[in-house]
């Protein structure tokens, strides 16, 4: 029985600036692809036998950058679409939602390209990729490269937790996380493991 290897994406501008990005299609900046090049180490640790990725740019360029080019786009792994909220930081919705938390209160609908998703919704959604993947996993390790709250629903989801309880499984940009099973039961085996990453040159 092979391991679920979870990627998130490498650091773009908004995630570095608490953004909420969903559907917006950001690019990694440079530390990101850095982050993206380093978590290969860990990749090529691993015997994979299929990998997934995100369509968004920032998660495909980072599964190129591990060394896993040969991902194939699952749309059911793009983030949790935030509506009315996508671009903004949380501070600057509690201006107008005072001790708004994303996991209780959800999001408000947006314009057309930004309906917005209630957190079952994307439960849903991941709950069709885990049954995809689960049948490949008796053949080795399958990689899903995708975003952080989305991967935080998906391992609520592994574990038969409520998709809410992703709030419970912080993850950061350019990290690798696995999920498997002890005595047949699912368990996080490894959780937000950041690569080390050569020194910048002064």
């Amino acid at each position: 029985m092979g391991e679920l290897i979870v990627l998130r994406h490498g650091e773009t501008e908004w995630s570095r600036d608490g953004r909420h990005t969903g559907l917006t299609d950001v690019p990694l900046t440079a530390r990101g692809e850095e982050q993206a090049r380093a978590v290969a180490s860990l990749v090529a640790a691993r015997t994979i036998v299929r990998a997934f990725t995100s369509p968004a740019l920032r998660a495909r360029r980072t599964a190129e950058l591990a060394g896993l080019g040969s991902a194939e786009p699952d749309p059911d792994l793009w983030e949790w679409d935030y509506g009315g909220y996508e671009g903004l930081t949380s501070a600057e919705i509690r201006k107008e939602r005072p001790g708004f938390y994303l996991w209780r209160d959800g999001v408000i609908p947006g314009d057309a390209s930004h309906p917005g998703e209630t957190v079952e919704q994307v439960g849903k959604r991941v709950d069709a990729v885990l049954d995809r993947v689960r049948p490949l996993l008796a053949q080795g390790d399958v990689a899903l490269v995708a975003h952080g709250h989305v991967l935080r629903i998906l391992t609520a989801r592994w574990l038969g937790l409520g998709p809410d309880c992703g709030r419970l499984f912080a993850l950061g940009t350019g990290t690798m996380s696995t999920l498997g099973t002890e005595h047949g039961h699912p368990v996080i085996t490894s959780w937000n493991v950041a690569p080390l990453q050569p020194a910048r040159r002064s």
